[in-house]
């Protein structure tokens, strides 16, 4: 893993969670422990409104923790109800925090390739529907990661479990002075649940 991203992951401390975070994140604790007691493939989908903001930073952290806790077999991925781009505040928080990435296609919804260890494949992020065909089509959790999503799926086709994991969305700081900070608090909030989720799961080592 890369230097300046286990840094920023040393600095998370899980511990800060409260109660009833903690009691919304346990059924996707025990989804992921099922999977792993039975040595099975573990597929999380992401899902969010735009597939722009949460659902990647979700995606792009359950990753990136699932290999730091050294849980096998987890592929991650995220959409939207509609498809839209990676807002360019998230790559560059990323960035900031110790991940790289590359450009793969520019344009009005841009391919990048993120990377959290040089070693490991990059995680391609890119908005996308969940019928986009980068998706999984059945024996996956569906993850909704904001209220409207929630709401405008009710039934996602092919999942085997669905989780309602809300964040707040960051877009409504979007050019102020607060969106620096708002966007890194964000990715370090995400960032924070994911390692309590993996963190929990016995991997039989």
């Amino acid at each position: 893993m890369f230097d300046k991203l286990e840094k920023t992951i040393s600095t998370i401390m899980v511990d800060v969670l409260s109660k009833d975070r903690k009691e919304v994140l346990q059924p996707l604790i025990d989804y992921i422990q099922e999977k792993v007691n039975h040595q099975e493939k573990i597929r999380l989908n992401f899902i969010c409104t735009h597939n722009s903001r949460r659902s990647h930073l979700s995606q792009i952290w359950a990753q990136t923790m699932a290999f730091y806790y050294e849980i096998p077999n987890v592929t991650c991925y995220s959409a939207g109800t509609e498809a839209t781009a990676l807002f360019y505040m998230v790559a560059e928080t990323l960035k900031k925090q110790g991940f790289e990435y590359e450009k793969l296609e520019e344009g009005t919804n841009p391919i990048y390739a993120i990377k959290f260890d040089v070693n490991e494949p990059a995680v391609i992020a890119f908005s996308k529907t969940l019928q986009h065909t980068f998706n999984p089509i059945s024996n996956f959790a569906a993850i909704m990661t904001c209220s409207s999503a929630n709401e405008a799926c009710p039934f996602v086709s092919g999942a085997e479990k669905r989780f309602f994991v809300q964040y707040e969305d960051p877009k409504k700081i979007d050019n102020t002075d607060k969106m620096e900070q708002g966007y890194w608090d964000k990715s370090i909030e995400i960032a924070t649940e994911m390692a309590y989720v993996f963190s929990k799961i016995q991997n039989g080592k």
